[in-house]
Formats: structure tokens, sequence, C-alpha cells
């Protein structure tokens, strides 16, 4: 073999995982090369938290992260925590908030969170071929990787996949990661659409579009599967987070955070008001109230929502409060608190924010995150089946899988 370019490590996919195990091994003293096929970097940390990058979360546990061995993750995020990120971005000079529950953004712009990357990696002499796809990759007698990319072939002790998910394809996303961990044996947990606002039949939407554009904080659920197809179905989970209606279903952090748990013919069951009793609101207001109906519920929720909602259940919105019936209160008031429905399905690739699913974490190490099946070969971030909820838990991941990575490569013999 002649003319390969030889390195410690070659590390494929400059994303926030890639980004920073080339830079945390460049640091260790390791010769390491950096290529994506992309021709901007970390394009999805430029796009993240609406430009802001939300970077981490101050509370991230292992119990924050869904997997099919939701431990895997545990040795990963203790070795390496949000308060080590933290420390790394004040080091760096850039100003931070906290949105709400531990979810930390920078003041400025996600920009500076690839800058502050690209100069760890430049700290560490990392060597960045971009745009540099590879088009293939195989392991050598003698233990060692050898590559053949756009740029030429290099030749790695080893080699360390950090291309991320499906999401956001337009960007530069791509099946690389999986169909080569597919390629070398490893076994794929099915991907799927993660963190990705739901949809509805037309027909069956078609009340609910007048409420496009309304957000409301909300108690949103799973329930069990009307069938028994789903038999890898997650245990029914909750989050308290904000609801938005759109033209075609629901979006909003509540709906992001569910549908990572979401399967396809599995219903949810949303609390539009888990803050009030509608039913001793509305009851009071018969009492006390000459309002109409439509009037008296546009209190507890919005006019538009009000009318529309009313209009969904054939209840009269001018009815005068004394005249209504209990029995329609009642009415509202379970429809309210335990609205059942079945998304028909998401909003796809382009809009999901994460990929779930990935590499098998079976087929490797929870200290190293390297192949149990080929030595030398390392898999990290998003490419892995470990996925975060909403809310920087994805980005910790990323860097606590990425310094795992790079420790043991700077261990390596």
């Amino acid at each position: 073999m002649t003319h390969a370019r030889p390195v410690d490590a070659l590390v494929i996919g400059a994303g926030a995982a890639g980004l920073f195990c080339a830079a945390q091994a460049g640091q260790r003293g390791l010769s390491v090369l950096l290529v994506d096929h992309a021709p901007k970097v970390a394009e999805k940390i430029r796009i993240s938290g609406g430009g802001r990058c939300n970077f981490t979360n101050r509370e991230a546990t292992p119990a924050n992260f869904l997997s099919e061995n939701p431990h895997f993750c545990r040795s990963a995020l203790a070795r390496y925590t949000p308060a080590d990120f933290i420390a790394l971005v004040q080091q760096h000079g850039i100003a931070f908030h906290e949105k709400h529950k531990g979810q930390l953004f920078c003041d400025d712009s996600a920009e500076q969170i690839i800058r502050m990357l690209l100069a760890e990696c430049e700290r560490g002499g990392v060597e960045r071929w971009q745009p540099c796809g590879v088009q293939d990759l195989e392991r050598l007698d003698d233990g060692t990787w050898l590559a053949q990319t756009a740029r030429g072939a290099v030749q790695a002790h080893s080699v360390v996949v950090a291309t991320g998910g499906l999401p956001v394809p337009k960007i530069g996303a791509s099946d690389f990661g999986l169909k080569l961990a597919e390629r070398l044996g490893h076994r794929i947990v099915a991907p799927r659409q993660a963190l990705v606002p739901l949809t509805f039949a037309a027909t069956e939407w078609a009340p609910f579009v007048a409420m496009a554009g309304q957000a409301m904080p909300v108690l949103i659920s799973t329930l069990p599967a009307a069938t028994g197809k789903s038999k890898k179905a997650p245990p029914p989970v909750q989050f308290h987070e904000d609801l938005l209606f759109t033209h075609r279903g629901l979006s909003g952090p509540a709906v992001l955070q569910i549908s990572s748990f979401w399967q396809p013919g599995q219903p949810i069951a949303i609390n539009l008001l888990p803050q009030v009793d509608v039913a001793e609101a509305l009851r009071a207001a018969k009492q006390r109230s000459k309002r109409q109906l439509g009037n008296e519920l546009a209190s507890l929720l919005t006019q538009r929502m009000a009318d529309t909602w009313l209009q969904m259940l054939g209840l009269d919105a001018t009815l005068p409060m004394p005249q209504v019936p209990d029995a329609h209160i009642s009415r509202v008031a379970d429809s309210l608190h335990a609205w059942q429905l079945t998304p028909a399905g998401t909003e796809g690739w382009n809009k999901a924010e994460v990929m779930a699913g990935g590499v098998d974490t079976r087929d490797l190490s929870s200290q190293t995150l390297e192949s149990r099946l080929q030595p030398g070969l390392y898999f990290i971030g998003e490419v892995v089946d470990v996925t975060g909820w909403l809310g920087g838990y994805n980005f910790q991941w990323a860097w606590a899988s990425g310094m795992a990575c790079a420790e043991a490569l700077a261990a390596k013999p």
C-alpha cells in the first residue's frame, strides 16, 4: 500500500460529537484527521436552539435518555458532566442563560459554540478535510484501518464514526454511519424520527385547523396501543410542557417530547388545562354569570379555541350559563382534561430534531464506545442508539460520548 496518509485517529463527521472528540484526542497527543462530506462545519449546531444552541442541560441524568439499553449511557455521562462542559464554555468567555428546566443557551449565537470547538481542535493540532467524503473503509491485516476518501487514502490506527443521524437531510444528514456499521457486522436498532411534530388525518384534523398558532401549557402522555402490534412500545410517559396547534397537527415542546416515545398506531392523551378544574370553574360560573357558554369557556382558553371546541362537541356556544345543563359542563370538562387522539404520523426527517435508534449498544463498550466486533472502530453521538429528551440532552450525550472515546483512544498502547 502506498501514499496513504498515516494518522492515529480518523474521525468521520464534524458535528458536535466528532469535533469534540477530535479536539480532546488531539489535545492528548494523538495525530487526528477529521473529515466531513458537508461543505459547512457543524450546520446542525448552527441551527439548533433557534440559532442559540441549547448546548447542555444542567440536570441531565441517564433517566433523560431513550435506548434499547437504558443503562448504556451511564458511564460516559457520569465521567463528563454538564458542569464540565459549562466550565469549558466559561473558559472561552461565552455568555449563556438558563431558559427553564436546566436548559442552557448562548446569549448571542450558536456560532460561538462552533468557534469554541474549532479552537479546541486547533489547540489539539487536529487537521480537518471538509468537504471530503469517505468512499470505503476496511480493516487491514495489521489491525489498522484504510479509508478511501475524496482527498486520498488514509491509514489510521483507530476510526471514530460520528456521522449523526437522519434528521434534516438538506444540511447533509445521511445514513453513512448506519450503513457502515451494518456492513461491518453491527446490529441496528431501526431508526425513527424523534423530537418531531405529529400530524393527523386531514378529515380528523379539519375541526382544529382554525386553532393553528394557538399555544398553551398542557400535560401530555402516551397511552397503550389499541392493538397488540406495538409489543416494543415503551411504558406510558408524560410531560408538562407547552403545546402548539399547527395546520396539520400538533407541535411545541410537549409534542416534541412525547414524539420520541410515541409508536405508530398509539394514541396520546392531552390535558389541555391541567392547572384548572374546568367542571368546577364552569359550575361556579353557572351560579354567578349570565354570560354565554362560549364566552365563559374563552376565559379559560381563547375565544377562537373555545368556539372551535364547543363546535366540535356539537354544543351551543351562545347558551347563557344558567341554562347550560350539568351534563354539558361535565362533557366539556372531560374532553379538555382527557383529550385522546391517535396521530397519523410525523412531519418527517426534515422536521425531526434527532434520530431515535441507531447502532445497537450491545455491540459497543459503554466505557469506551469501541466496537466489540471490530477493534479500533468507535461510534459516538447520535449514530448510537442513545436519544436524549428535548432540552440540551442530546448535546450532552455528544460531549460525554466524545470524551469517553477520546480518553480511550489516548489510553491505547
